[in-house]
């Protein structure tokens, strides 16, 4: 891959996008934008970017069976139906909603979703990482300050998580059966920005990822300006 590669997918800036995922049934690619308080859809077919407007900050979504969408916010878990623009509450936030609030969350191959939050005075690590299956949020792993990064490998055993404050990414054995998540260790750290440092000689932090169909995990670095493709050893 090279800088060729690599073209905007939608040229509309976003204060904050977060969490895209694309629809294989709509063919439409949806992102939040979570401080412009707005979901966003993009038809490339047609060009068409359209939204939705709330009160409060959606942080990441995923699509539901029967036609809507899982929405993480800032005041909990909620069903929306794109079609009317209704909300139903699936579980409250476990949280403290004036110090943090969902991020970066999606689906893992059995249909669970995942949701990492953000401690936002981010002096402290206490941002956290939940699953919501079978009507019910529970916490899986602690311990960060900002979550990001989610991502499984093709098999569904390894699952990805990102402290992106703490520049590291983490690897957890996966059982797809149950979603239970064990031996959490670190799959890849990288070298705090120093003072002074330009950005230029920065590499960023790792933020947003995806895990390709060879079992690399895709990461975007943020303020690196970059992305990077990272095989994972025979045993991580």
């Amino acid at each position: 891959m090279n800088g060729a590669d690599v073209r905007v997918a939608v040229a509309s800036a976003a204060l904050l996008g977060e969490s895209p995922f694309w629809h294989p049934g709509e063919r439409s690619l949806y992102y939040c934008d979570i401080p412009g308080r707005r979901l966003n859809r993009f038809d490339p077919a047609r060009g068409e970017l359209v939204h939705w407007e709330f009160e409060c900050e959606p942080c990441s979504c995923a699509p539901c069976l029967d036609g809507t969408l899982l929405l993480a916010m800032r005041d909990g878990l909620w069903r929306f139906d794109p079609a009317t623009g209704a909300r139903q509450s699936l579980a409250a936030p476990p949280y403290d909603p004036a110090t943090e609030r969902f991020n970066d969350g999606k689906c893992d191959p059995q249909g669970r979703f995942w949701v990492g939050t953000i401690y936002e005075p981010r002096d402290a690590a206490k941002a956290t990482l939940h699953c919501y299956a079978n009507g019910q949020l529970k916490q899986r792993a602690g311990g960060a300050t900002v979550a990001n990064g989610l991502a499984w490998s093709p098999d569904g055993r390894t699952m990805y998580w990102t402290d992106t404050k703490a520049h590291t990414i983490y690897a957890f054995d996966c059982d797809p059966a149950s979603g239970e998540i064990s031996r959490q260790r670190v799959f890849a750290r990288f070298p705090v920005k120093q003072e002074g440092q330009p950005l230029e000689h920065y590499g960023g932090r790792p933020d947003g990822a995806a895990v390709d169909a060879e079992g690399c995990y895709w990461v975007a670095m943020f303020e690196g300006q970059r992305l990077l493709r990272r095989r994972p050893p025979a045993r991580c």
